[in-house]
């Protein structure tokens, strides 16, 4: 089958060669100029402005590890190879927190780096994939219809901004959040299709740093870690380099002054188990910043029949979500093998069963990571909103109650720290982590965390800091 990817990210270079080790043939055509940098250089040198937040920090779980391990294991030693960190998160956490090893611990094992070095270690790899081919500098304007008249617009290439047109039997869209599929779909015909979509209400100020040798700073607490009106993610990276990022409502003006490097250095230091992650070199001379991120998913099947066929949507194109949890790659990746897989199975000739199945797999592998990472994010969002306001946050939701319960007990209990750490790397579902009497064991050990005294500034304490 020949193949278009549209999009050279992350998502899209590990498709194209899944794909291509299965016999298609492969091109993705990328719309940014620059063609990929040597993994040693990339963060300082490559600039990939389609991508807003290609230096912002980046982690990759235990989850993306397992299925690189098991699909594209050139792709792990060519991360190890560029000095990616190989860790097994587990092992650095007291015993007393863990309780003694256990079988399946290893599971918990990642490899990550900053997302420049992580893409240059996966372009490489693609190039040197038989069958992929990789154009830079090209830009998808459409998409081409067969015009076979038929109810359902059957996509048989792209159309560049050049007017040139590519054919395919399949065109697959990589190209993330700010895809225009919808647009283009519309533009040969098709329904739109059906679309949720709302801005996520976070910001993000982040500096990366970097030790003189080579040694990561203790881990003392967990990587995301909630103080009141702002969490702060701590995400070690390749070659002796980590991130340290703010997270804060979009809507906290007095947070803005966070871009300050001044004002963001005394935050960091009033939080006392993150403040030993800024006694280092940083790499950055200001605070990088995002915001006006979205959450979105699309569904491509509407009233029970697909709004196209011969085109499908994988990653972030499909659905994606505010990145403080970092689930984006690992799902892309998830997504992606289940493509592959799908096409295994699938023949040439039934592009309307290929988009129908496509659509099943979507919804059940990917949907229910979507909804999960939804859930906690609208909650930990209006929980702040309520600080910020001084008044309680005290939602009717068992389940909010569960996962504060699970965070409390996770600090007192192996089984209920395993079940945390499996869904923060995206190895089970809630409900599954939770399951043979795990989440009875969180609400009885976590039930009083309401009592747990504040590690960090309050809100006044925090709006004195910032000024």
């Amino acid at each position: 089958m020949k193949v278009v990817i549209v999009g050279a990210g992350l998502v899209g270079l590990s498709a194209a060669m899944l794909l291509a080790d299965d016999g298609h043939e492969v091109a993705v055509l990328e719309r940014d100029v620059e063609p990929a940098a040597a993994p040693s250089s990339a963060f300082e040198t490559w600039e990939r402005r389609g991508v807003n937040q290609f230096r912002l920090p980046h982690f990759l779980q235990a989850r993306l590890r397992s299925l690189l391990d098991a699909e594209l294991p050139r792709v792990i030693d060519g991360l190890a190879a560029a000095g990616a960190l190989q860790t097994n998160l587990l092992d650095q956490i007291p015993e007393r927190i863990t309780g003694p090893a256990q079988a399946g611990d290893d599971r918990f094992a990642l490899i990550t780096g900053r997302r420049p070095l992580v893409e240059a270690v996966l372009a490489a790899a693609a190039a040197a994939t038989p069958g992929v081919s990789i154009r830079r500098g090209v830009a998808v304007a459409g998409l081409q219809d067969a015009g076979v008249g038929a109810p359902v617009p059957h996509v048989n290439g792209v159309v560049l901004d050049s007017h040139q047109s590519i054919e395919a039997d399949l065109v697959v869209d990589a190209g993330g959040r700010r895809s225009p599929l919808p647009r283009w779909l519309v533009d040969v015909g098709a329904r739109p299709p059906e679309e949720e979509l709302e801005e996520s209400g976070f910001a993000y100020y982040g500096r990366h740093f970097r030790s003189t040798d080579g040694s990561l700073p203790a881990m003392i607490g967990p990587l995301v870690q909630d103080y009141g009106s702002v969490s702060i993610g701590l995400l070690p990276a390749d070659n002796g380099t980590w991130s340290v990022t703010i997270f804060a409502a979009a809507g906290d003006a007095a947070a803005r002054r966070l871009r300050d490097v001044d004002t963001w250095e005394a935050v960091v230091r009033s939080l006392p188990l993150a403040a030993h992650w800024i006694d280092a070199t940083p790499i950055e001379d200001g605070i990088v910043t995002m915001s006006k991120i979205e959450d979105r998913r699309r569904r491509f099947v509407v009233d029970g029949s697909p709004v196209a066929t011969g085109v499908l949507a994988v990653g972030d194109s499909w659905g994606c979500t505010n990145p403080s949890l970092g689930r984006g790659a690992s799902l892309g990746l998830l997504h992606a093998v289940a493509l592959r897989d799908l096409l295994r199975e699938s023949s040439d000739d039934a592009p309307l069963d290929l988009a129908m199945r496509w659509d099943v797999v979507s919804e059940s592998q990917l949907r229910p990571w979507y909804d999960a990472t939804l859930f906690v994010d609208r909650h930990r969002l209006r929980e702040i909103q309520a600080i910020i306001a001084g008044e309680p946050y005290e939602p009717d939701d068992p389940r909010w109650e569960l996962e504060k319960s699970l965070q409390a007990a996770s600090a007192a209990d192996p089984a209920c720290f395993r079940a945390m750490f499996a869904i923060v790397n995206v190895l089970e579902l809630p409900d599954e982590a939770l399951s043979g009497g795990v989440a009875e064991r969180a609400l009885d050990l976590g039930r009083d965390w309401r009592d747990a005294p504040p590690l960090g500034p309050t809100r006044q304490e925090l709006l004195s800091i910032l000024g």
